[in-house]
């Protein structure tokens, strides 16, 4: 069985993270921030868009790739918690209301924002409760294997 060395490809991701540092950096001195209010920020979401795509590529790569020619059994442990997270986030977008703000008068938001804004809404309740969830279990099996 061939087993693909990390090493080489961190390298490379950090190499390529460096690249598109340096790249953005000179286009920020070339363009010049003066002309554009924006330009600093924009230069610094682009940066960082190109940043977490690289990281996301990355990791793809090293999971489907390298997870699957090392251990083909961890792809079904991968599937089985993509569709883990598929239906809790489901689950948070059902329950998700989409009501209105309570007092709000600002421009007016549409239903799918506001669908959106709940159903994260309800995840980061979930994440919580899952976490809390987590320490007991945690201290309840610890206080028991002792």
């Amino acid at each position: 069985m061939y087993k693909m060395k990390y090493e080489k490809i961190i390298k490379w991701v950090l190499v390529a993270l460096f690249i598109v540092g340096i790249v953005f950096s000179f286009y920020g001195f070339l363009v010049g921030f003066e002309s554009n209010a924006n330009a600093p920020v924009d230069n610094i979401l682009y940066c960082a868009y190109a940043f977490a795509a690289i990281a996301i590529l990355a990791v793809l790569f090293g999971v489907l790739v390298i997870g699957g020619i090392n251990n083909p059994k961890s792809l079904l442990k991968l599937f089985a918690g993509v569709v883990a997270i598929v239906a809790i986030v489901a689950v948070a977008y059902v329950l998700a209301p989409g009501t209105p703000a309570v007092g709000y008068l600002g421009e007016p938001v549409s239903d799918g924002t506001l669908k959106l804004t709940d159903t994260i809404l309800n995840l980061t309740y979930f994440l919580f409760g899952g976490s809390i969830l987590a320490l007991i279990v945690g201290w309840v099996v610890g206080a028991t294997r002792k």
